[in-house]
């Protein structure tokens, strides 16, 4: 890979790999991030496989992420690796390449509900239900899988409690009212709400294992979590909350998801929607991500949730701390990490890789401001108080 210096005086050292050289679009492409192939700074990418070159030419991120899988290539800081090339925006000019299998991506979302009812289930059995052990080792106690808020905090765990009490705070919870969790993963905000201030709460999930995970840490609690898709929603409920589910939605499914929410909001009720945002408006999700680790999401831009919010809710507040998940990220690395020794035995050792190269690109796409993680408090027309946001 040339240096950047080499690049400005025009001197080219293609870098070899067995008699193989870097094809010269790819070199300049990671030229533009300042990533070298084989190159001798912790971000630059070593290559194990020169077949590397051509699955990345015909696949794009989808033959990077595989490539990693397989061991093809390899970086000693994976996430400052992906911070540079996202922050390049690499991950758009790459698209130039795997054309058929990007074509096919915007066809299945611009023709097909990927996230049909009949469809809601699949992310639950293909990544939450992989196993609660792994899980339980990545995660703090809480059984938070989403992003914290470091802004006082100095571990993991006390992230994940001030993200929790700051949502229960943005949703004026008073005891005896009752609040719905959709999207309730492991049950930690239903139990933390209910524990401390007393309210009742209703989690909906797709995911098998974490109703039964979630069913038996709230157990002693006035709480009830149900295996259920957004759409069979019935009751009426104070207050709402969805923490990192918004994100298997999908836009053709926006307008049912917020009507939903609001017929069984009562007049005077909020509605709390934490999110993961994108940074421009884009109608595929990274084919890489789409196959192996959230099947058919799709992340907001936004365009798109202003225009699905504006017919059914006011916005009282817009709260943006996307790089606290930079944090988050790179805090479940490290006790994924940790904790494989005692996971090998039953994941075997492109799992590993896949986590990996998961949080720690994800970790990059965040670093690099391309990923927005976003709370939005939201009102019915109804409502009479005036809101006071808080941080």
């Amino acid at each position: 890979m040339a240096s950047a210096q080499d690049t400005v005086t025009g001197t080219n050292h293609s870098p070899k790999h067995e008699g193989r050289e870097a094809p010269e679009v790819l070199i300049r492409l990671l030229g533009l991030a300042d990533v070298q192939f084989n190159g001798s700074r912790p971000w630059d990418i070593q290559v194990r496989d020169p077949a590397v070159y051509d699955r990345v030419l015909r696949q794009g991120s989808l033959g990077l992420g595989e490539a990693y899988m397989d061991n093809a290539w390899d970086s000693e800081h994976l996430d400052e690796t992906f911070h540079k090339l996202l922050h390049a925006r690499l991950n758009v000019k790459l698209k130039d390449f795997g054309k058929l299998e990007l074509l096919k991506l915007f066809l299945r979302s611009f023709l097909f509900n990927r996230q049909s009812r009949k469809r809601a289930f699949q992310v639950g059995e293909h990544h939450y239900d992989i196993g609660n052990d792994v899980y339980a080792a990545m995660l703090d106690p809480t059984m938070s899988y989403s992003c914290g808020y470091w802004k006082d905090a100095e571990d993991l765990e006390q992230a994940q409690l001030a993200k929790l009490r700051l949502i229960c705070d943005k949703l004026e919870l008073q005891s005896g009212e009752r609040l719905l969790d959709i999207g309730c993963g492991w049950g930690g905000l239903a139990r933390f709400a209910a524990q401390n201030y007393g309210v009742e709460v209703t989690g909906i999930t797709v995911s098998k294992e974490q109703k039964h995970f979630a069913q038996a840490s709230c157990a002693d609690l006035p709480v009830s979590i149900e295996l259920m898709d957004y759409r069979d929603l019935s009751g009426r409920f104070d207050k709402v909350v969805s923490v990192g589910m918004f994100e298997h939605v999908g836009p053709k499914n926006y307008p049912a998801y917020f009507a939903a929410v609001e017929q069984i909001m009562i007049a005077d009720g909020l509605f709390l929607l934490h999110t993961i945002g994108n940074f421009k408006h884009l109608q595929t999700t990274d084919a890489w991500i789409d196959k192996y680790i959230f099947p058919n999401g799709h992340i907001p831009s936004l365009r798109q949730l202003g225009k699905a919010i504006e017919h059914d809710f006011v916005l009282e507040d817009w709260h943006n701390f996307g790089q606290d998940y930079d944090a988050t990220l790179m805090a479940w690395w490290k006790n994924f990490d940790a904790a494989w020794p005692r996971l090998a035995d039953k994941y075997d050792e492109r799992f590993y890789r896949m986590f990996k190269y998961y949080l720690n690109a994800c970790a990059g796409y965040f670093r690099s401001r391309q990923g927005q993680l976003w709370q939005l408090v939201l009102s019915r027309r109804t409502r009479r108080e005036i809101y006071r946001s808080i941080r």
